[in-house]
């Protein structure tokens, strides 16, 4: 019988044998790099020859620039994001809403579906009645259409799985534990639709049947066909 023995050697890491690098966590104060060609992000700070990272996150590097993304932060929104947030203001044309980003957002009057699927320009009397569709501390879905220059977003409920929020529980998490995928509305076999937003806010809401999947503007259209002065 023979016996296979073999000395103790030095083991490689992974990312030797497989040609690229594993995702680096850093904390506070950890020692990102002591090669002082590259050039420091967000995130980092340099004490000497060293880059030191200053917050908790994941490192990302592109080219010769390294930043820190950190694991809690504010929402850095991108077009196309399925975002929860609350209506915070009713202003002129337009609605204030908080989304966990660093500034509010804006929803502008021209940006939503009137009820009755009117396809028109808003009129001054539509104005008029805009805290009669959405007040302050509403609970909204919405998607974002562009970035201004400030960092702001510019939000739009047009499409019809879009909209005000109704009863349901609203539950906050890190927005780096979202991720972007293809779809943020989920129908769970207990009964159960999750609305994944990408600036963390998650909406959970009864399931509801085929009659009360009815959006706000449907129901309008059906109970005021013989009421037409009180549509938008």
């Amino acid at each position: 019988m023979s016996v296979d023995a073999r000395l103790p050697t030095k083991r490689k890491r992974i990312s030797a044998l497989a040609g690229f690098e594993p995702r680096h966590i850093v904390s506070p104060g950890d020692v990102i790099t002591e090669d002082t060609g590259y050039m420091r992000g967000h995130g980092t700070y340099v004490d000497g020859d060293k880059l030191i990272a200053s917050v908790a996150g994941i490192v990302d590097r592109v080219n010769k620039l390294i930043c820190v993304r950190p694991f809690k932060t504010r929402y850095n929104g991108e077009v196309g994001d399925v975002v929860v947030g609350r209506i915070t203001e009713v202003g002129q044309r337009r609605w204030k809403v908080e989304t966990f980003s660093r500034l509010d957002s804006v929803l502008l009057l021209s940006s939503v579906n009137l009820p009755g699927g009117e396809l028109r320009r808003r009129s001054a009397e539509d104005e008029l009645k805009m805290r009669h569709f959405l007040a302050e501390g509403d609970l909204i879905s919405a998607e974002v259409q562009s970035v201004y220059s400030d960092g702001s977003l510019s939000l739009h409920t047009r499409s019809l799985k879009y909209g005000k929020l109704k009863e349901g529980t609203l539950i906050q998490v890190p927005p780096s534990l979202v991720k972007r995928c293809k779809t943020h509305f989920l129908h769970l076999p207990c009964g159960a639709t999750v609305i994944l937003g990408n600036n963390g806010y998650v909406w959970i809401s009864p399931l509801d049947n085929e009659e009360a999947t009815l959006t706000d503007g449907q129901t309008d259209r059906l109970i005021n066909d013989d009421a037409p002065q009180n549509r938008f």
